[in-house]
């Protein structure tokens, strides 16, 4: 049973990793893959695959808002391993979330690379973030997560965070509701990614950059 039970309305901060720390990205197809894969599997109606979903979409030119189980706050995507921050939508929404999406990409993962097996470590982790102080801390670290770590140049490609989404306004995985609530608390763009800069800094100062096959204690 999970410390913090999953709660509608409630914000959580989700990850995982690799089964033994090993790579879930082997290439930029899979990482895309992957991102697909959040967008595709975040609505409360049940979708048999994520190729039925794109002739759905197809089919109705693309034109839907359907009811989301989860409202993506911020995420880092490294090689190895995920961060969410998100708020619960629907009761069950998140482990709904995650059973569609870490079970699809394991699906898809392990018959393009021929093997077999569990891909990620266990259940997806998840902390309950109830309070301002640990938002301030949390927001930033996931949001700028490869920022901590030791990446390797020829992995630097198999990165996607939500940095790209909150500098340039165009929010595809993220909530629109749940970034205007964020940039309002900082006064912008401009400052948000300022106070992240400064906390992935003082993160850094702190204990260095983690390799991803080491420990990473949270902030």
């Amino acid at each position: 049973m999970r410390e913090d039970p999953l709660i509608t309305g409630l914000y959580y901060h989700i990850y995982n990793r690799g089964v033994d720390k090993r790579d879930i990205f082997m290439n930029k197809a899979d990482l895309d893959r992957f991102a697909l894969s959040v967008k595709e599997f975040n609505i409360v109606k049940p979708i048999g695959s994520i190729k039925e979903r794109m002739i759905e979409l197809k089919e109705s030119s693309g034109v839907q808002h359907p009811k989301p189980l989860v409202s993506i706050v911020c995420y880092c995507f490294n090689p190895n391993h995920f961060h969410f921050i998100l708020k619960q939508e629907v009761d069950g929404g998140i482990s709904e979330f995650f059973k569609r999406l870490l079970g699809g990409y394991t699906n898809y993962f392990n018959l393009i690379h021929k093997r077999n097996g569990a891909l990620f470590q266990g259940r997806f982790k998840s902390k309950l973030i109830n309070d301002d102080a640990y938002f301030l801390k949390i927001r930033p670290y996931t949001h700028l997560n490869y920022l901590v770590h030791d990446i390797p140049k020829e992995k630097a490609h198999l990165v996607l965070s939500s940095e790209k989404e909150y500098d340039t306004n165009n929010f595809t995985f993220i909530s629109g509701k749940e970034a205007k609530d964020v940039l309002d608390f900082y006064g912008g763009n401009e400052n948000f990614k300022k106070e992240c800069l400064n906390t992935i800094s003082f993160i850094r100062d702190e204990r260095g950059l983690t390799s991803l096959l080491e420990d990473d204690p949270l902030p």
